[in-house]
């Protein structure tokens, strides 16, 4: 018996966005990032071919978070104290497509670190590495409207993605971006809604679409991962369906999540029938 398989036709395409910038650019990257047009669902054999494949930043953090696993801390144990040295050994011997820089010293919890500091570090890496660079603040929305301005001009010309705007505190970035040439992710937390209208919020200030990537937010295991995947899927069907508002690519912060879950820390005497 021969089974035909249905084919979906969308109306819409996801919008591509360029992560770096080479020298002809401005910049100083190797090469770019795009990530994006898509014009079906993803697994959907003959439906329509996906443009860009997906990629994987690997983080590097500028301070090591207290309580980060021991596993990761022996795998990098050589260079946790440098985030350019980092950064040059996901690329040089992992095969990172591109870098992830956290910015947590600067939060008031953990150093307090001045936003030239940030801005050093940032101009440290691109230094380091020469693949697209992803800028994440620390999220305390004060110390990041201090911080982003710094970063974004120390970085001016590369093209990076700097996040993560959310709607309680976007306007800034915002402005810093459109001043010195980055894209920025948006986060709209686990609601399709707030995440559309973040878009028009920082498109209505200038910024185009083509300079925004999306971040519905990331879970791990369980009932969490569904809720999330369905999310990320009414975001991309209604891209597909022509929202442009919600047709810009995804990103997620898996490892964040992963190592969070209590499964990835249990010793293995807890469960040694995990191994």
């Amino acid at each position: 018996m021969t089974v035909e398989l249905v084919h979906e036709t969308w109306s819409g395409r996801i919008i591509t966005a360029t992560i770096g910038a080479t020298a002809a650019e401005g910049g100083t990257r190797s090469r770019t990032i795009t990530v994006g047009g898509h014009a079906a669902l993803p697994f959907q054999p003959g439906d329509a071919p996906s443009l860009n494949r997906p990629v994987v930043a690997l983080e590097v953090f500028d301070v090591v978070p207290p309580g980060w696993p021991e596993h990761l801390r022996e795998a990098l144990a050589d260079v946790l104290d440098s985030p350019a040295d980092w950064a040059r050994k996901g690329v040089e011997e992992f095969g990172a497509d591109l870098i992830c820089l956290r910015l947590f010293g600067p939060h008031p919890d953990v150093l307090d670190s001045s936003p030239e500091t940030a801005a050093a570090t940032v101009r440290a890496v691109l230094d380091a590495v020469d693949v697209p660079l992803i800028v994440l603040g620390c999220g305390h929305h004060d110390k990041d409207n201090d911080v982003w301005p710094r970063i974004t001009e120390a970085a001016r010309g590369e093209r990076c993605l700097v996040g993560v705007a959310v709607p309680e505190n976007y306007k800034t970035l915002v402005v810093a971006c459109l001043a010195d040439g980055h894209s920025i992710l948006a986060e709209g937390p686990i609601d399709v809604n707030i995440q559309k209208q973040l878009t028009i919020l920082m498109t209505a200030m200038g910024l185009p679409a083509e300079r925004i990537v999306m971040h519905p937010g990331t879970a791990a295991l369980g009932s969490g991962l569904e809720y999330e995947y369905s999310i990320m899927e009414r975001i991309r069907m209604a891209g597909l369906q022509g929202d442009k508002m919600l047709s810009q690519p995804v990103m997620t912060i898996v490892g964040e999540e992963t190592w969070k879950a209590k499964e990835a820390r249990l010793l293995e005497s807890a469960m040694p029938e995990w191994g």
